[in-house]
């Protein structure tokens, strides 16, 4: 991931990480479910003080979402389908929850412009909290809100961060639903044009 800082905010360390997962104790998968977690540690340049405009904050991170999702999908494999995504934000305790906010829009869509835009709402999860905080990430199917097979987390955690004056941004992609997945609803493959936002 080659990550670059921006004027607007300076980047302290990123990670990327994928999990490999091939049964939940039901009959073991042909194919395993990747779930991939890309994180970026920046200086929050709000912190300790009120900033009543985060417009260009917003705007300058949109680059980051755009490489952060394109380090995860290099990662996950070129063959890779994604099928959920997710995003969460921990925001360091001299910051504010609206600090983290910003990246609803940025975050989002970078992921959505590097899957090419898909339609559904990209689930989230935002907190304040120190270092090696554990924020689970909600997912769900990339086209349509209520596949229930494709709802599931996502562990996202730095053991050093985020310091005070610190904001993690965090992307998740998976390559499928639960690996067992059996309570009905919506299948994936009869989404409809008409299913994205419901």
């Amino acid at each position: 991931m080659t990550t670059q800082s921006s004027a607007a905010y300076e980047i302290r360390k990123t990670s990327l990480s994928v999990e490999t997962i091939w049964h939940e104790r039901g009959p073991r998968l042909a194919t395993p479910l990747l779930v991939g977690t890309a994180i970026a540690v920046i200086r929050n340049p709000f912190a300790g003080r009120y900033e009543p405009d985060l417009m260009p904050f917003q705007a300058s991170l949109r680059e980051l979402g755009r490489e952060l999702a394109a380090g995860l999908m290099e990662r996950l494999g070129a063959s890779a389908m994604i099928e959920a995504y997710g995003k969460g934000i921990v925001v360091g305790e001299d910051g504010e929850l609206e600090h983290g906010a910003v990246w609803h829009e940025a975050g989002g869509q970078g992921m959505r412009e590097v899957l090419g835009q898909p339609k559904a709402i990209v689930p989230a999860a935002k907190t304040i909290g120190g270092p090696g905080t554990r924020l689970m990430v909600p997912l769900g199917h990339i086209n349509a809100a209520y596949v229930r097979s494709h709802f599931g987390t996502a562990e996202m955690t730095m053991w050093d961060a985020p310091r005070r004056d610190e904001i993690a941004f965090g992307l998740v992609m998976a390559t499928g639903g639960r690996p067992h997945a059996r309570i009905g609803g919506l299948s994936a493959d009869a989404i409809s044009v008409h299913d994205g936002q419901r």
